[in-house]
Protein backbone atom coordinates (compact mmCIF):
# COMPACT_ATOMS: atom_id res chain seq x y z
CA UNK A 1 0.00 0.00 0.00
CA UNK A 2 1.41 3.43 -0.93
CA UNK A 3 1.54 5.97 1.89
CA UNK A 4 1.14 9.04 -0.38
CA UNK A 5 -1.51 9.56 -3.05
CA UNK A 6 -0.96 12.33 -5.57
CA UNK A 7 -4.34 13.33 -7.02
CA UNK A 8 -4.32 15.06 -10.41
CA UNK A 9 -7.67 16.34 -11.74
CA UNK A 10 -7.54 16.77 -15.50
CA UNK A 11 -10.02 18.65 -17.64
CA UNK A 12 -8.85 19.13 -21.26
CA UNK A 13 -5.21 19.44 -20.16
CA UNK A 14 -3.77 16.30 -21.72
CA UNK A 15 -1.00 18.21 -23.50
CA UNK A 16 0.55 19.11 -20.11
CA UNK A 17 -0.21 15.93 -18.20
CA UNK A 18 3.02 14.03 -18.87
CA UNK A 19 5.07 16.87 -17.35
CA UNK A 20 3.00 16.79 -14.17
CA UNK A 21 3.16 13.01 -13.86
CA UNK A 22 6.89 12.86 -14.65
CA UNK A 23 7.56 15.41 -11.91
CA UNK A 24 5.93 13.01 -9.44
CA UNK A 25 7.82 10.03 -10.83
CA UNK A 26 11.06 11.95 -10.15
CA UNK A 27 10.40 12.17 -6.40
CA UNK A 28 12.98 10.96 -3.88
CA UNK A 29 10.13 9.48 -1.83
CA UNK A 30 9.29 6.13 -3.39
CA UNK A 31 6.12 5.03 -1.59
CA UNK A 32 3.38 6.76 -3.57
CA UNK A 33 0.65 6.36 -6.16
CA UNK A 34 -0.73 8.76 -8.79
CA UNK A 35 -4.47 9.08 -9.38
CA UNK A 36 -5.55 11.04 -12.46
CA UNK A 37 -9.19 12.13 -12.41
CA UNK A 38 -10.51 12.75 -15.91
CA UNK A 39 -13.17 15.29 -15.00
CA UNK A 40 -15.39 14.77 -18.04
CA UNK A 41 -12.91 16.15 -20.56
CA UNK A 42 -14.33 17.13 -23.96
CA UNK A 43 -10.94 17.43 -25.67
CA UNK A 44 -10.30 14.51 -28.04
CA UNK A 45 -6.56 14.39 -27.35
CA UNK A 46 -7.05 14.27 -23.56
CA UNK A 47 -9.65 11.51 -23.79
CA UNK A 48 -7.55 9.41 -26.15
CA UNK A 49 -4.53 9.84 -23.90
CA UNK A 50 -6.38 8.86 -20.73
CA UNK A 51 -8.23 5.94 -22.31
CA UNK A 52 -4.98 3.96 -22.24
CA UNK A 53 -2.57 5.91 -20.04
CA UNK A 54 0.43 3.80 -19.09
CA UNK A 55 2.76 5.42 -16.62
CA UNK A 56 4.26 3.66 -13.58
CA UNK A 57 2.24 3.80 -10.33
CA UNK A 58 -0.54 5.65 -12.16
CA UNK A 59 -4.22 4.89 -12.52
CA UNK A 60 -7.02 6.87 -14.16
CA UNK A 61 -10.45 7.55 -12.72
CA UNK A 62 -13.09 8.50 -15.32
CA UNK A 63 -15.88 10.82 -14.07
CA UNK A 64 -18.44 13.17 -15.52
CA UNK A 65 -17.57 16.85 -15.34
CA UNK A 66 -18.34 18.10 -11.82
CA UNK A 67 -15.75 20.79 -11.20
CA UNK A 68 -12.37 20.91 -9.50
CA UNK A 69 -13.49 20.45 -5.88
CA UNK A 70 -15.55 17.34 -6.65
CA UNK A 71 -12.83 15.93 -8.91
CA UNK A 72 -10.33 16.21 -6.06
CA UNK A 73 -12.79 14.62 -3.65
CA UNK A 74 -13.39 11.75 -6.08
CA UNK A 75 -9.66 11.08 -6.41
CA UNK A 76 -9.04 11.28 -2.66
CA UNK A 77 -11.94 8.91 -1.99
CA UNK A 78 -10.16 6.32 -4.15
CA UNK A 79 -6.73 7.07 -2.63
CA UNK A 80 -4.95 4.32 -0.70
CA UNK A 81 -2.34 6.60 0.87
CA UNK A 82 -2.44 8.08 4.35
CA UNK A 83 -1.17 11.39 2.93
CA UNK A 84 -2.57 13.37 0.00
CA UNK A 85 -1.00 15.84 -2.42
CA UNK A 86 -3.32 17.53 -4.95
CA UNK A 87 -1.57 18.58 -8.17
CA UNK A 88 -3.17 20.35 -11.11
CA UNK A 89 -2.54 18.71 -14.48
CA UNK A 90 -0.53 21.62 -15.87
CA UNK A 91 1.72 22.18 -12.84
CA UNK A 92 4.81 20.38 -11.54
CA UNK A 93 6.56 19.53 -8.26
CA UNK A 94 10.26 19.24 -7.55
CA UNK A 95 12.11 16.19 -6.19
CA UNK A 96 12.08 16.03 -2.41
CA UNK A 97 8.65 17.55 -1.85
CA UNK A 98 6.88 14.31 -0.89
CA UNK A 99 9.77 13.11 1.25
CA UNK A 100 10.08 16.29 3.31
CA UNK A 101 6.34 16.86 3.56
CA UNK A 102 5.59 13.36 4.80
CA UNK A 103 8.43 13.56 7.32
CA UNK A 104 6.84 16.63 8.94
CA UNK A 105 3.31 15.18 8.95
CA UNK A 106 4.57 11.97 10.57
CA UNK A 107 6.66 13.79 13.17
CA UNK A 108 4.28 16.65 14.05
CA UNK A 109 0.65 15.60 14.62
CA UNK A 110 -0.39 19.21 15.26
CA UNK A 111 0.61 20.17 11.70
CA UNK A 112 -2.11 19.40 9.18
CA UNK A 113 -0.77 21.16 6.07
CA UNK A 114 2.75 21.19 4.65
CA UNK A 115 3.50 23.54 1.77
CA UNK A 116 6.62 25.04 0.21
CA UNK A 117 7.89 27.98 -1.77
CA UNK A 118 7.01 28.13 -5.45
CA UNK A 119 7.91 29.56 -8.83
CA UNK A 120 6.00 30.54 -11.96
CA UNK A 121 6.86 29.10 -15.36
CA UNK A 122 5.35 29.13 -18.84
CA UNK A 123 4.17 32.51 -20.16
CA UNK A 124 5.54 34.26 -17.08
CA UNK A 125 8.33 33.57 -14.61
CA UNK A 126 9.05 34.68 -11.06
CA UNK A 127 8.52 33.72 -7.45
CA UNK A 128 5.14 32.79 -5.97
CA UNK A 129 4.35 34.65 -2.78
CA UNK A 130 4.17 31.92 -0.13
CA UNK A 131 4.98 33.49 3.24
CA UNK A 132 5.47 31.49 6.42
CA UNK A 133 2.20 30.32 7.93
CA UNK A 134 0.10 32.88 9.79
CA UNK A 135 -3.33 32.01 11.13
CA UNK A 136 -4.48 35.62 10.91
CA UNK A 137 -3.01 35.93 7.43
CA UNK A 138 -5.01 32.90 6.28
CA UNK A 139 -8.23 34.63 7.32
CA UNK A 140 -7.51 37.48 4.91
CA UNK A 141 -6.07 35.71 1.88
CA UNK A 142 -4.94 32.29 0.77
CA UNK A 143 -1.27 31.95 1.70
CA UNK A 144 -1.12 28.31 0.58
CA UNK A 145 -1.42 27.19 -3.04
CA UNK A 146 -3.39 24.08 -3.99
CA UNK A 147 -0.43 21.64 -3.97
CA UNK A 148 0.17 21.09 -0.26
CA UNK A 149 0.32 17.82 1.65
CA UNK A 150 -2.28 16.77 4.23
CA UNK A 151 -3.62 13.61 5.87
CA UNK A 152 -6.52 11.74 4.31
CA UNK A 153 -8.00 11.27 7.78
CA UNK A 154 -8.08 15.06 8.28
CA UNK A 155 -9.70 15.49 4.86
CA UNK A 156 -12.42 13.09 5.96
CA UNK A 157 -12.94 14.84 9.28
CA UNK A 158 -13.11 18.26 7.57
CA UNK A 159 -15.70 17.03 5.07
CA UNK A 160 -13.47 17.31 2.02
CA UNK A 161 -13.42 20.12 -0.52
CA UNK A 162 -16.62 22.15 -0.73
CA UNK A 163 -18.27 21.44 -4.13
CA UNK A 164 -20.20 24.70 -3.89
CA UNK A 165 -16.99 26.69 -4.41
CA UNK A 166 -17.37 26.44 -8.16
CA UNK A 167 -15.88 29.84 -8.99
CA UNK A 168 -12.53 29.27 -7.26
CA UNK A 169 -10.99 29.49 -3.80
CA UNK A 170 -11.91 25.85 -3.06
CA UNK A 171 -8.39 25.23 -1.77
CA UNK A 172 -8.49 28.26 0.57
CA UNK A 173 -11.87 27.12 1.86
CA UNK A 174 -10.48 23.63 2.50
CA UNK A 175 -7.36 24.90 4.29
CA UNK A 176 -9.60 26.89 6.63
CA UNK A 177 -11.63 23.74 7.30
CA UNK A 178 -8.43 22.04 8.43
CA UNK A 179 -7.56 25.01 10.65
CA UNK A 180 -11.02 24.66 12.25
CA UNK A 181 -9.92 21.19 13.37
CA UNK A 182 -7.22 22.84 15.46
CA UNK A 183 -4.41 22.04 13.03
CA UNK A 184 -1.66 24.37 11.87
CA UNK A 185 0.47 24.57 8.73
CA UNK A 186 4.20 24.59 8.07
CA UNK A 187 6.10 25.96 5.08
CA UNK A 188 9.22 24.25 3.76
CA UNK A 189 12.01 26.71 2.85
CA UNK A 190 12.71 25.04 -0.49
CA UNK A 191 11.08 25.70 -3.86
CA UNK A 192 9.19 22.53 -4.74
CA UNK A 193 6.09 23.82 -6.55
CA UNK A 194 6.00 25.12 -10.11
CA UNK A 195 2.86 26.88 -11.30
CA UNK A 196 2.29 27.13 -15.04
CA UNK A 197 1.07 30.52 -16.24
CA UNK A 198 -0.76 30.46 -19.55
CA UNK A 199 -2.05 33.47 -21.44
CA UNK A 200 -5.56 32.02 -21.29
CA UNK A 201 -5.39 31.59 -17.51
CA UNK A 202 -4.18 35.18 -17.07
CA UNK A 203 -7.13 36.42 -19.14
CA UNK A 204 -9.52 34.49 -16.91
CA UNK A 205 -8.21 36.02 -13.68
CA UNK A 206 -10.89 36.79 -11.12
CA UNK A 207 -12.07 40.40 -11.15
CA UNK A 208 -12.42 42.50 -8.01
CA UNK A 209 -16.15 41.84 -7.57
CA UNK A 210 -15.67 38.09 -7.95
CA UNK A 211 -12.79 38.09 -5.44
CA UNK A 212 -14.96 39.97 -2.96
CA UNK A 213 -17.80 37.50 -3.48
CA UNK A 214 -15.44 34.58 -2.88
CA UNK A 215 -14.17 36.28 0.28
CA UNK A 216 -17.77 36.74 1.44
CA UNK A 217 -18.39 33.01 0.88
CA UNK A 218 -15.26 32.13 2.84
CA UNK A 219 -16.43 34.18 5.83
CA UNK A 220 -19.94 32.67 5.69
CA UNK A 221 -18.53 29.14 5.46
CA UNK A 222 -16.28 29.54 8.50
CA UNK A 223 -18.08 31.61 11.14
CA UNK A 224 -16.13 29.98 14.00
CA UNK A 225 -12.83 31.23 12.61
CA UNK A 226 -14.22 34.70 12.00
CA UNK A 227 -16.03 34.89 15.34
CA UNK A 228 -15.81 38.33 16.91
CA UNK A 229 -16.06 40.34 13.72
CA UNK A 230 -18.32 38.15 11.57
CA UNK A 231 -21.36 40.26 12.56
CA UNK A 232 -19.59 43.43 11.47
CA UNK A 233 -19.14 42.04 7.96
CA UNK A 234 -22.81 41.09 7.80
CA UNK A 235 -23.83 44.59 8.91
CA UNK A 236 -21.65 46.17 6.22
CA UNK A 237 -22.91 43.79 3.55
CA UNK A 238 -19.35 42.49 2.99
CA UNK A 239 -18.55 45.65 0.98
CA UNK A 240 -15.00 45.74 2.27
CA UNK A 241 -11.61 45.44 0.65
CA UNK A 242 -9.37 42.73 2.00
CA UNK A 243 -6.86 45.30 3.27
CA UNK A 244 -9.68 47.01 5.19
CA UNK A 245 -10.75 43.63 6.58
CA UNK A 246 -7.21 43.04 7.82
CA UNK A 247 -7.28 46.33 9.73
CA UNK A 248 -10.68 45.43 11.18
CA UNK A 249 -9.36 42.11 12.44
CA UNK A 250 -6.65 43.88 14.41
CA UNK A 251 -9.17 46.34 15.78
CA UNK A 252 -11.91 43.92 16.83
CA UNK A 253 -10.10 40.70 17.81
Amino acid sequence: MPNVSVVIPCYNQGIYLDEAVDSVLSQTHEDYEIIIVNDGSTDEFTNRLLADYRKPRTRVLQTRNQGLATARNSGITEARGDFILPLDADDKIGPGYLEKGVEILERKPSVGIVYCRGELFGDRSGDITAPPFSRMGMLISNLIFCSALFRKSDWQQAGGYNPEMIHGCEDWDFWLSLLELGLSAERLPEVYFFYRVRESSMNQAMNKDKRLEMFRRIVVNHPRLYRGWYGLFVKLGFRLTQSRCYRLIKEYR
